[in-house]
């Protein structure tokens, strides 16, 4: 559904390797849980619960128009129809840099 690539947006990102619908289950997140921010670490539940991402998920981009959204079960869903060979990005919030 998806691979790893050269992105224009911050080094490696994920791509959609076919078209995917819009509220298609894209993966679930793995990793494990953290208490120290860093690279491919989420914050659910108001920034109190840090989980850090090791599967390719993790290189979804930062982007203010987002295609995919993380959702508190793990699960990265498509908010939009999403084009075969587009990158997938997430909205990470104002802080990320």
């Amino acid at each position: 559904m998806y691979y790893v690539d050269k992105s224009h947006i911050h080094g490696k990102g994920l791509f959609a390797a076919r078209r995917i619908k819009k509220g298609e289950v894209i993966g679930i997140i793995e990793g494990r849980p953290s208490k120290k921010d860093g690279p491919h670490v989420l914050w659910f539940d108001d920034g109190t619960k840090g989980f850090r991402v090791t599967c390719e998920l993790r290189f979804i981009n930062h982007t203010k128009t987002p295609n995919v959204g993380y959702f508190d079960d793990h699960t990265v869903v498509a908010l939009r129809n999403i084009k075969k060979g587009e990158e997938l990005t997430h909205d990470y919030g104002d802080d990320w840099d």
